[in-house]
């Protein structure tokens, strides 16, 4: 069986003493390939230097972007320094970006900006994008997931195309993203007990749309709560869904699989 946790955050700051013993039990979970996010310049480089420098299993691919918490620190030269880093073949899409008005670390409207332009810099360069997407606590304050969706569709992001990583958005917020032809991919909160609808809305996602995740180091799946969120838990995210969706674990596996590799052009 072959598994892919589809957002993972590496970064020496939550692994100081290094990532053998991660990637050694991410093996004896079958967990084969990561996607290593990334939250501006910086982490973008060392996520691309860890997917250039690891050989073996687990394969590692990266992302480039700027995430909305750092939106209010770039620099002048971002969008040009993402390009550069966009052209190691390890890095597979612009990501992750978006809108967070949950937390509100950057200006709204900031924020607003500096997706826009990293939309543009993932069509320049015909790279699919990761989006990462948080409502404000009361919706009616904060519509990040209405303003994403409307901002994808304006900047033609279908062309593309892309994943809006932990899914935390209601039924039409899953729709809308489906239309523009993205994929949804979920994390450890999909077997929360209290998250029903999170569930349902998976049950509703087509086979062929679907991404698993642990983003780790958070968000560990029912099980792990409490500890350090690792990509070999991303095995519980697997077994939840593929029994909401009845199908064998390997079946479904293979067709997660078959996904990512689909939207971020791997290879077998």
């Amino acid at each position: 069986m072959f598994l892919v946790d589809a957002h993972c955050h590496l970064n020496r700051e939550y692994y100081p003493d290094g990532l053998a013993d991660v990637f050694a039990r991410a093996a004896g979970n079958e967990v084969k390939r990561m996607l290593f996010a990334s939250a501006d310049v910086a982490t973008s480089r060392e996520a691309a230097a860890l997917a250039s420098a690891q050989t073996d299993q687990p394969e590692i691919f990266a992302l480039a972007g700027v995430h909305p918490h750092e939106a209010e620190k770039v620099s002048p030269d971002y969008l040009a320094e993402l390009e550069e880093i966009a052209k190691n073949e390890r890095v597979c899409a612009i990501g992750e970006i978006g809108l967070d008005y949950f937390y509100d670390h950057s200006p709204r409207e900031t924020q607003r900006r500096v997706f826009s332009a990293q939309i543009e810099l993932a069509k320049r360069i015909g790279k699919p994008i990761v989006i990462h997407v948080r409502d404000a606590r009361n919706r009616s304050e904060g519509d990040a997931n209405g303003e994403v969706a409307a901002m994808l569709r304006a900047g033609g992001a279908e062309a593309v195309g892309g994943v809006v990583h932990c899914f935390s958005g209601n039924a039409e917020d899953a729709r809308a993203a489906l239309d523009l032809g993205f994929y949804i991919s979920f994390a450890g909160p999909v077997t929360y007990p209290r998250n029903q609808a999170l569930r349902e809305i998976a049950m509703t996602v087509p086979l062929d749309r679907i991404l698993c995740e642990t983003d780790s180091p958070y968000l560990a799946p029912q099980g792990f709560r409490g500890r350090q969120n690792e990509p070999w838990h991303v095995r519980s995210v697997y077994e939840y869904l593929s029994m909401l969706k009845g199908l064998p674990l390997e079946e479904f596996a293979q067709a997660v699989r078959e996904n990512g590799e689909r939207l971020f052009g791997w290879s077998m």
